[in-house]
């Protein structure tokens, strides 16, 4: 018996590889032969960073970057030497969990330190980039990155912009002279898993300004200095169009990646399982098993596990999944590839409890053990 186990992390709990070990354990106490294969998995949002950079034999590097709000983050990110690879997720320097509630304005946060990260990879000879854009904490367009990586972003007196959405409504020209030369080398995966557009009603600043801190006037401003924004770098740069789905991911930034830097943006699970080979690992496994913290309706909506599962059908894999809970419109995942699904809780408990590191990997282990000695029960 080969078991493949990729199972996204279990948010405030466990780590995709602490969970997929606490599966393999108690896989190897119902079928001590087996021989079990433990995989890294994320979406693109957190935890990618580590997915990826396990999975390719990478390390961690950390760096002092300017946060949101223009103080001093330490920011980590992946680098996979051999492959020239950086892997950085946007969050840790310009992501919304770095302020209190009290500090969130998009008019001012920055996503500088983002291009700080990226020119820290540059000079550490990456030239290929995979980058997770959720939980962002700003609405600036990407303007801080670019300006870190040494564009112009300029108003009528020929000075940089000041961070923040604010930058936009003095922004009139667009210089690339100073840019770093070495970006002409780099290619951008984005981890993007949404459709909206940089301006309107779907737009950034419509749609996601009021989690960073925008009322709706603020929102109504935003959304004009986005408009005219896209308009100038659509004229700087033919045969760019803001419309373009996931130009308003993150606050913009998955605009100035796709329009100034020749990101691609991509579905993150859709990055995650190319990057670390999954496919490798499932072609020769007889049962796949994945899953995530909680199982639900939007499991189905390009998650992690159904990622997995959709590899594994691709070689005729039987596919099951263990999460922490279980809603009833869980039961789309079937249809969508995972044959069955488990949740790992055994009694009554707060979620507090539920959510103890401990309590969750004794759980995961338990609930595992018994479902493979059912599987080794029902093959003899």
């Amino acid at each position: 018996m080969k078991v493949t186990i990729a199972i996204d992390s279990l948010k405030g709990s466990l780590s995709s590889l602490e969970a997929g070990s606490a599966i393999g354990e108690g896989v190897k106490k119902a079928w001590p032969e087996a021989e079990v294969c433990v995989r890294p998995l994320a979406d693109g949002g957190e935890g990618t960073v580590e997915a990826v950079v396990s999975a390719m034999g990478g390390e961690i590097v950390t760096l002092p970057v300017t946060g949101p709000l223009g103080s001093t983050v330490d920011c980590s990110y992946g680098v996979i030497a051999k492959s020239k690879t950086a892997v950085l997720e946007m969050a840790g320097a310009a992501g919304i969990t770095l302020l209190k509630d009290g500090e969130k304005n998009p008019m001012v946060t920055t996503t500088y330190g983002v291009g700080e990260v990226i020119r820290d990879g540059i000079k550490r000879g990456c030239r290929h980039f995979l980058v997770g854009i959720g939980g962002s904490a700003t609405n600036d367009g990407g303007v801080g990155m670019l300006q870190a990586l040494g564009f112009g972003m300029l108003d009528e007196k020929g000075n940089q912009v000041p961070f923040g959405a604010q930058g936009l409504e003095v922004l009139r020209r667009i210089e690339d002279g100073d840019a770093m030369p070495e970006l002409k080398e780099c290619t951008f995966r984005i981890a993007c898993d949404v459709t909206n557009p940089l301006c309107g009603p779907w737009g950034c600043s419509a749609i996601y300004g009021p989690q960073k801190g925008a009322d709706e006037e603020m929102i109504a401003r935003m959304d004009r200095w986005m408009e005219a924004y896209g308009a100038l770098v659509e004229k700087k740069y033919p045969g760019t169009d803001s419309k373009t789905p996931g130009c308003g991911a993150a606050g913009g930034i998955g605009f100035a990646f796709y329009a100034f830097l020749g990101g691609v943006l991509e579905s993150g699970i859709k990055i995650v399982l190319e990057e670390t080979r999954l496919a490798d690992y499932v072609k020769d496994a007889d049962i796949v098993v994945t899953g995530e913290g909680r199982l639900d309706g939007q499991t189905v909506m390009g998650k992690a596990p159904i990622g997995v599962a959709k590899t594994a059908k691709e070689y005729g894999k039987k596919v099951i999944a263990f999460s922490g809970s279980v809603t009833k419109d869980a039961i789309a995942c079937n249809a969508a590839g995972i044959d069955a699904f488990f949740p790992i809780l055994r009694r009554i408990v707060t979620l507090k409890e539920a959510m103890d590191p401990a309590a969750a990997r004794e759980n995961m282990t338990d609930t595992s053990e018994q479902v493979f000695r059912l599987i080794r029960a029902c093959m003899k």
